[in-house]
């Protein structure tokens, strides 16, 4: 097993799209600093009654959405580069049991996708405490790093949840451009057109949307559509059924 490992981290290490994906996100890092700085130093020249109307300015914010869709191209890829190059054959020649390359993949992907988003997440969360300082809520969130422990574990396990579902799908349609496509509808789409449904279903939906579901998992609203634990029963249906269905594609049908 350990051979197959090592050769499915070699060659994500190894292909130019993984490099391109992660200066996405470092540029992501950047963009969310900027705007957090922005939105602090107009904190700084306002009224106390319109700084109570300010959002946090937690780089978090605009990391979240993009680095969820930049992992989760990296797991499509992982699959889907195979079947686009025509490489998928002698893989299989080399790695004739279906199972064993699939939990490979499945295991980098788990992986890489786990170490990119915590770091991404803790450079995030320095950044915007640099930024902010000492300043109050609203345009500051966290009091310390323990406060913050939560809400940074729920994005990193959603970002680790989306490059999973980002492999399932990779492996179900095995197609690069159908794979982007169909998470571009999950992660951008699919929520606007929840929120354009009447009450109280527009709610209900938005609710289950993958972007939505790390906020639920730290919540302590009474009043939420969806409780913590019920938030992370969707994220890990989403990973069952998107893992599920592609396995048993990928174990049952040609190559």
């Amino acid at each position: 097993m350990t051979p197959v490992l090592d050769s499915e981290l070699l060659k994500l290490r190894s292909v130019r799209s993984t490099t391109y994906l992660l200066l996405a996100i470092a540029l992501t890092l950047v963009v969310g600093s900027l705007v957090s700085y922005l939105m602090t130093a107009d904190w700084d020249t306002a009224t106390p009654e319109r700084q109570q109307q300010f959002d946090s300015a937690d780089p978090t914010v605009v990391l979240l959405p993009f680095g969820q869709f930049c992992l989760g191209v990296l797991g499509a890829l992982a699959i889907t580069a195979e079947h686009g190059s025509g490489m998928i054959r002698p893989v299989l020649i080399g790695v004739p049991r279906r199972r064993a390359l699939l939990l490979a993949k499945t295991t980098v992907v788990t992986g890489v996708s786990l170490v990119v988003a915590t770091v991404a997440g803790l450079i995030a969360y320095a950044s915007g405490e640099l930024i902010t300082g000492d300043r109050p809520e609203p345009i500051s969130v966290y009091a310390s790093f323990g406060d913050a422990v939560p809400t940074l574990l729920a994005n990193t396990a959603s970002m680790v949840v989306v490059a999973l579902v980002g492999l399932g799908l990779g492996l179900l349609i095995r197609s690069t451009a159908g794979t982007l496509v169909t998470l571009c509808g999950l992660l951008f789409v699919l929520p606007v057109v929840a929120m354009l449904l009447p009450a109280p279903w527009g709610e209900r939906m938005y609710a289950v949307m993958l972007p939505v579901l790390p906020h639920l998992l730290t919540s302590d609203d009474p009043n939420a559509t969806l409780s913590p634990p019920g938030a992370g029963l969707v994220m890990i249906a989403y990973l069952v059924i998107a893992l599920g269905a592609g396995g048993i594609a990928f174990t049952r049908r040609d190559a």
